[in-house]
């Protein structure tokens, strides 16, 4: 007979609980990327000058990165010290919220200065909830995972980026196939944020269900609870922050020129229709899921300092040779782009979460982790397509290339410094 703490500990149920949350949480990030590029430019900021209301849009993204933080360590502070399930919960409840009244917020030409702020304010919320959210759930599932698998446990959650992705430009698809432009632009837009709350309940559902992971339980068994978990994090471990933040940094980078700045500049640039682009992008994100467990395969077999060094080479010769795919009037040169540079995604991304919290120990892995994620965010994504819009309008595709090549050096350089360990050294 399976008893009920068995039951919420298999590991089917742990898996899915991460993955469940991570790709509603991604769900809402995307869908407010997508409409900050396609909507929010017109509906929420003066049209008076297209270029400063797509900047002005993009600034209010970027919004959401600078609250990761915040929410890492509000909700790595309760992850440390109240447990890992209960504030999962709380950090899903902050982002679908938010999310939900997206859906419903009155637009510029209806209340004027008071919507892009209230948007804002909705954006700062997502942010706050993802920031709590993607730590806990890479700690549930690598604090659950057997010897030898800890990286192919810690890929489940990162699945959640394409899975999210691919539903929320789904369905910004759908609804382009079905609904006119002035009907899309008048209430269609607003369909995928107010239906986020449908997949809100499913993760609070799957979330409920499970109970704390093993090694949170020895941290309260022992009692090496924290008192304050981020200025433990601050004062004994600044140099596994600074080096989990720049190991990151490419992840970062690469992801959001590829998605976000991408689409812009396609569609606005390059002459490529909405629909046409966000079929390559979903190509794209189709190498991104596959490439994920294949580099949670290495990771555990070669260690996850060997497996994202290899990646962020690769990262740096795409950035190299940018501008020579992303071209006009080539749409196969284009799709190129997108899957080589996605499937890279999958190679970096695999790794980075059980990577970042083999850096912390145990009382204080949830701010450590969450935090050196979400300055990476920051630093590496936050400004991202602002920076390479304002690059390439300047100076040029090339000048974006070698931006991504940049912070891939930076990302080298901390991986360098990890010291060498076994692929499953106790973390």
């Amino acid at each position: 007979m399976h008893t009920a703490a068995g039951t919420a500990h298999s590991p089917a149920r742990v898996l899915f609980a991460s993955l469940v949350g991570t790709t509603i949480e991604f769900f809402d990030f995307y869908i407010y990327a997508t409409a900050a590029v396609l909507v929010f430019p017109t509906l929420f900021f003066p049209t008076g000058d297209p270029a400063s209301a797509t900047l002005q849009s993009l600034a209010t993204f970027a919004l959401a990165f600078f609250a990761r933080p915040i929410g890492s360590a509000v909700f790595g502070h309760f992850g440390d010290r109240i447990g890992r399930k209960a504030t999962l919960v709380a950090a899903l409840l902050t982002m679908g919220i938010s999310t939900v009244v997206i859906g419903l917020l009155p637009t510029y030409q209806q209340i004027g200065l008071v919507a892009p702020a209230l948007l804002a304010l909705c954006r700062f919320g997502q942010g706050l909830g993802l920031g709590g959210e993607w730590g806990g759930a890479v700690l549930l599932a690598t604090e659950n995972a057997p010897p030898g698998k800890r990286a192919w446990y810690g890929m489940f959650p990162q699945l959640g980026a394409p899975l999210g992705f691919f539903l929320a430009t789904g369905s910004f698809l759908l609804l382009g196939a079905f609904l006119d432009d002035a009907a899309f632009m008048s209430w269609g837009w607003r369909v995928p944020f107010l239906g986020s709350a449908v997949l809100v309940l499913l993760g609070l559902w799957v979330r409920l269900s499970i109970s704390e992971t093993p090694a949170f339980q020895r941290v309260l068994d022992r009692q090496e609870r924290v008192r304050l978990p981020m200025r433990d994090v601050l004062v004994r471990h600044p140099r596994a922050l600074l080096v989990g933040t720049l190991s990151a940094l490419a992840t970062f980078v690469l992801f959001y020129l590829m998605t976000v700045f991408a689409l812009s500049w396609g569609t606005s640039q390059l002459g490529y229709s909405r629909d046409a682009f966000l079929w390559l992008q979903m190509a794209g994100v189709v190498a991104f899921a596959v490439t994920i467990p294949l580099a949670a395969l290495h990771a555990d077999r070669h260690g996850r300092r060997r497996s994202m060094i290899i990646a962020t080479l690769a990262i740096l010769v795409f950035g190299l040779v940018l501008d020579r795919l992303f071209v006009a009037g080539s749409l196969a040169s284009v799709g190129a782009f997108l899957l080589l540079g996605l499937g890279l995604m999958g190679l970096t991304y695999g790794p980075i979460g059980t990577l970042l919290a083999e850096q912390f120990p145990a009382p204080v892995r949830y701010t450590g982790a969450s935090l050196a994620f979400n300055l990476s965010g920051i630093f590496g994504a936050s400004l991202a397509p602002y920076i390479a819009t304002w690059l390439a309008g300047r100076f040029g595709l090339d000048s974006v290339g070698l931006y991504l090549a940049a912070a891939a050096l930076l990302t080298l350089a901390a991986l360098w410094s990890i010291p060498r360990r076994a692929p499953d050294a106790a973390a």
